[in-house]
């Protein structure tokens, strides 16, 4: 295992609330603003964290690639979309992608282990 990436997850999570704290007005509008983007329309939302997914490998972000793992697994990304989603990074982000794919493979299969477990 590279990382633990549940465990990243839940010490973010208590930073994102500090910052939350601090800043509530600008936290309010960015969660407006992921509520938005992520509600089903032409695309479901699984397809959105799929693309937010490869969006966090292309940037090399590892809290995003933590989060958008979990939240992927949890709309019912398969390992297989997963992967092919990983391509299209890998594809458009070149080596260090590759490198970040691998952990958001990964991070989905140690989201997965912990949902079953």
């Amino acid at each position: 295992m590279h990382k633990n990436w549940p465990q990243m997850t839940g010490e973010l999570s208590g930073a994102i609330r500090d910052l939350r704290g601090g800043v509530p007005e600008v936290m309010k509008a960015f969660s407006g603003m992921a509520q938005a983007a992520l509600k089903a329309n032409a695309l479901d939302t699984k397809t959105k964290e799929l693309i937010a997914l490869a969006i966090a490998v292309a940037i090399r972000c590892d809290g995003c690639v933590a989060f958008h793992a979990e939240a992927a697994m949890k709309q019912g990304a398969t390992r297989d979309e997963v992967m092919e989603t990983m391509g299209m990074a890998v594809y458009m982000g070149a080596g260090p992608s590759v490198m970040y794919a691998a952990q958001a493979v990964e991070a989905f299969d140690q989201f997965t282990e912990k949902a079953a477990g």
